[in-house]
């Protein structure tokens, strides 16, 4: 008796250990039945790509980039990488009708939900840079982050400047349009 009790006592701990080792998914939004692959071969793409339209632009003063799905969910995901707690994981961005979605998983202690947060990129009309406003934000079950307009710009913008680096600031947009998994950025050279 006292041998079939320790056992069940130590089924019992062992189980509370797994639970509290796992994560416990509890829903939110679908992710795309396609996924968007995240590679440091599309991060240094669309670097490359940045310094071949600025070397363009100089010689036109025109400089038109354009970026795909792949490459702007491999931006994100690196930078999420380099944070020490990112606010999500696992980005996806798809680029639709003018519009930019990005899904991601969110953790809030042991519980895990998926994300989706939709917005129109346009530019500021002072400075010139990506301006992103969310439209609509589903977390599942979890309520909307503090300041999470500012969070998602900082975050977009800094894809979009930590990319472009030095060289951003004599560029200024002009124009943004999304569509069909590519977002197509045009601009010119101060």
């Amino acid at each position: 008796m006292k041998n079939k009790k320790h056992s069940l006592t130590f089924f019992i701990l062992i189980f509370m250990l797994a639970s509290m080792a796992c994560s416990v998914f509890v829903g939110g939004p679908d992710y795309p039945t396609q996924t968007v692959p995240v590679s440091t071969a599309e991060v240094q793409s669309v670097q490359t790509q940045i310094v071949e339209a600025l070397v363009t632009g100089a010689e036109s003063g025109v400089v038109t980039l354009n970026i795909t799905e792949s490459q702007l969910t491999s931006l994100i995901a690196t930078r999420m990488l380099e944070k020490g707690n990112p606010p999500f994981t696992d980005p996806q961005v798809l680029l639709r009708d003018n519009q930019m979605q990005l899904y991601g998983k969110i953790t809030r202690g042991s519980f895990t939900a998926n994300m989706l947060i939709t917005t129109n990129v346009s530019i500021d009309p002072t400075t010139g840079a990506p301006k992103v406003e969310i439209v609509t934000a589903d977390f599942g079950p979890f309520a909307a982050p503090e300041g999470l307009n500012a969070t998602v710009n900082a975050i977009v913008a800094e894809a979009f400047t930590g990319s472009f680096g030095p060289v951003a600031i004599g560029f200024r947009l002009e124009s943004i349009s999304i569509a069909d998994g590519v977002m197509t950025m045009i601009g010119r050279i101060k």
